[in-house]
């Protein structure tokens, strides 16, 4: 290897709260979507909640003995917002003491916390308001922003609004797949136009009463659309699928616009009215640092709307198909594995964006069936490509501070439950007990040389 990453790179893993805490009537926590679309039959895999996922909540210093001997120093987690506000609007003391005990022992391990406000579970009281297609939601997540921050400002730095907010809008509230398991049209464009308002608002919120050393980013995931020909007809597909997933929200936060051609994509699916004068300038609020993280990308091809009527369509409908190239390798989630996907997503918007702050990858992992003896040779060569990938970005011009692996520890996969496994370590939901696999030793060794270097 030969180092490319800058001084000071951070090493991390990271989680989220409603994937492997559990608990979710403990101590006033109030429902979040998820809690509610997991009861819906069918709709996770398995009939999975999030119970127990990780019984995080209760095994906490456990899990950061393990953190600690993995030798990370830096971990990248998020706060349950039904946690500490169970009706989205008023505090609960035992939420918020929960983290900053967290915090206040990841500090003694001398781990920097890297500390992410939304990560899906949006409480059921605001979901019944509205959820994120309504304008209030952005500004009760601004509320929550300030109430966290001024709790937890004295011993966390890094600050992340949102974890991937086109899952949240497109999955959530367009395809049905994601909580609150909504198909429309409008409504997720709404949503994906709030939650960027919403993150707006927050940075805002936070910067009034922020120190000096406090930095406030964003977590976007990034999957590079690839056209299966050449054909004039699969690049427009291609670049219809970068404008839903990756432009809708890049252009707000760092071009000063609304993505060319996201309005005529859905002309006769929303007027777009969700859009107030202003919106952009507090959306494109700037920032300390972008978080990406990278699964794989897209191969796509054109091809016919599945409803003819655009009145009709859902915001997902947009005349694309994803195909499987038989040459590409897979992952046990059947996601094509190309770590030269997160080389041009980080280089990509290191041009496409002039004065794109800093960037961390914030996510990046995999899932292989698993073996009695937890040897995931799998898993280490994923992380190793695309480690390597990283550093070829950074070798070419990207201002690339860190690197977190996906995950810490098996969790609640969403609506896959607990089917597939994430993890460095691995987890018995039954007994809770926790076996780091041999990925997670080669993570650790891995991180001792980088700084040895």
């Amino acid at each position: 290897m030969t180092s490319s990453f800058p001084l000071g790179f951070r090493w991390g893993v990271a989680t989220s709260a409603f994937q492997i805490e559990g608990a979710t009537t403990a101590d006033g926590r109030g429902p979040s979507i998820w809690d509610t679309f997991a009861a819906v039959p069918g709709a996770v895999a398995g009939g999975d909640t999030g119970e127990p996922a990780a019984d995080h909540y209760h095994r906490w210093r456990a899990d950061l003995a393990l953190l600690g001997d993995l030798g990370v120093d830096s971990y990248r987690f998020s706060v349950s917002w039904p946690r500490i506000q169970p009706d989205g609007r008023h505090a609960e003391r035992r939420g918020l003491d929960f983290y900053r005990r967290l915090v206040e022992a990841l500090r003694e391990k001398n781990i920097e916390p890297f500390l992410t406000l939304y990560h899906w579970d949006l409480p059921q009281a605001l979901e019944d308001a509205g959820g994120w297609r309504s304008r209030d939601t952005a500004s009760r997540f601004a509320e929550y922003a300030a109430l966290v921050h001024e709790e937890l400002g004295d011993v966390v730095d890094h600050w992340t609004t949102l974890n991937e907010p086109y899952p949240c809008a497109i999955a959530g509230y367009g395809e049905g797949r994601h909580a609150p398991g909504a198909r429309e049209g409008h409504g997720a464009l709404a949503a994906a136009h709030h939650l960027l308002l919403g993150h707006g608002l927050a940075v805002r919120a936070m910067r009034a009463q922020a120190s000096p050393q406090h930095r406030f980013g964003i977590v976007l995931n990034q999957s590079p659309a690839v056209p299966v020909s050449d054909s004039a007809a699969d690049a427009a597909a291609a670049a219809r699928q970068d404008t839903l997933l990756r432009r809708q929200f890049t252009d707000p936060l760092f071009g000063g616009r609304y993505a060319p051609g996201l309005a005529a994509m859905f002309a006769g699916v929303s007027d777009f009215s969700f859009r107030h004068d202003g919106d952009l300038e507090t959306i494109g609020v700037p920032l300390d640092y972008l978080g990406v993280n990278y699964y794989y990308r897209l191969h796509v091809a054109d091809a016919p709307h599945r409803e003819p009527d655009p009145a009709l369509r859902t915001v997902a409908d947009i005349g694309v198909d994803t195909t499987r190239l038989p040459e590409v390798p897979r992952t046990g989630m059947g996601w094509p594995v190309e770590p030269e996907g997160l080389t041009e997503a980080l280089v990509g918007l290191h041009n496409r964006y002039p004065g794109l702050p800093p960037m961390y990858v914030t996510e990046n992992g995999c899932v292989y069936a698993d073996r009695s003896d937890f040897a995931d040779y799998e898993r280490i060569s994923f992380l190793s490509e695309h480690i390597e990938a990283a550093r070829t970005a950074a070798a070419a011009g990207v201002d690339l501070r860190g690197y977190f692996c996906w995950s810490l520890l098996d969790n609640f996969e969403w609506a896959h439950g607990y089917k597939h496994r994430f993890g460095l370590i691995h987890v018995d939901y039954t007994t809770q007990a926790r076996t780091p696999r041999a990925s997670y030793r080669w993570y650790r060794d891995h991180i001792a040389a980088e700084r040895a270097r």
